[in-house]
């Protein structure tokens, strides 16, 4: 069973989706969690649910670095240190190609996927220092390996999120703190409707049918569910996962194990469609091969 047992966390992005997972998932665990979003409504549920002796919720917009330095002290004001660091908030991001080039939608971008990680780490780091140490996980994307996932300005960014990862993970390695990626595949969240620019509720349900349609897209059969995320990275923050530093997770049902002609027998490889054949067609000419080389 995976063990936070007296362990402080700040999850940030925590109020849907993987984030809200991660809350659940490491209270369970035995964590203290300060929960950081901008929907307060769905904050205060989490308090609620869980009990204020497990659940503070700070208002944060993680682009705005007076608010980010402040929620890692809420962390100790509240439970009394930080041990554990999820940077997890973020959205889709610019759709602009890069013959469009939304200079200010890229900017906007940037500063919420990759600069807030980059600064929340910072403000967390002396937090951490003086616990001995400390774990921090940053949510990156298979879009990082992997082209046609997400627009090409969100692509960038969790790139840069995984090898700041690696790099942030050699630079504090001194100080005990260790730095992980996790790279989710496709995991029924909102973010989907929330980058066709629909209403948060729109976009909430709209994950839902995410939920239902996506299985076929991935070799385990199943889409992705926030608490699959949640779990690795639980299971980084333990002391269980302390030779982990610097790692990059994929948590992607292998969807990033090949083409889905590699997994799924019933499709044909991009030859067959190339040249217009379908597997039934192919498998036909095959036996008539084998018929004629017998004959």
């Amino acid at each position: 069973m995976t063990d936070l047992s007296g362990k402080v966390a700040v999850i940030t992005g925590a109020a849907s989706g993987i984030g809200a997972a991660g809350v659940e998932v490491f209270v369970e665990a035995g964590a203290q969690v300060v929960a950081a979003d901008l929907q307060d409504e769905k904050g205060a549920a989490l308090v609620e649910r869980f009990g204020a002796d497990k659940v503070a919720y700070q208002h944060c917009d993680v682009t705005n670095m007076a608010e980010l330095k402040a929620l890692m002290q809420s962390a100790v004001d509240t439970f009394g240190g930080l041990d554990i660091l999820w940077n997890n908030a973020g959205s889709g991001g610019t759709s602009s190609t890069v013959e469009e080039f939304d200079a200010e939608g890229y900017d906007f971008t940037m500063d919420l996927l990759l600069k807030s990680v980059f600064a929340g780490t910072h403000f967390a780091l002396p937090h951490m220092i003086a616990r001995g140490g400390g774990s921090v996980i940053n949510t990156s994307s298979i879009s990082a390996v992997c082209a046609g996932y997400a627009p090409i300005t969100y692509s960038v960014a969790k790139k840069a999120v995984a090898h700041f990862s690696k790099l942030a993970a050699a630079e504090l390695a001194k100080h005990k703190v260790r730095v992980n990626a996790i790279l989710p595949g496709f995991i029924a969240t909102s973010i989907f409707g929330a980058s066709l620019g629909l209403p948060r509720e729109q976009a909430d349900q709209m994950a839902e049918m995410v939920s239902q349609a996506g299985g076929a897209m991935q070799p385990i059969g199943r889409i992705g569910h926030g608490t699959d995320i949640a779990n690795m990275a639980a299971y980084l923050s333990t002391d269980a996962a302390g030779f982990i530093t610097g790692g990059e997770f994929l948590v992607d049902g292998g969807m990033t194990v090949g083409p889905p002609h590699s997994w799924n027998e019933e499709l044909g490889g991009p030859l067959l469609e190339a040249l217009g054949i379908t597997p039934e067609q192919a498998e036909q000419m095959a036996e008539a091969m084998r018929g004629g080389q017998g004959a």
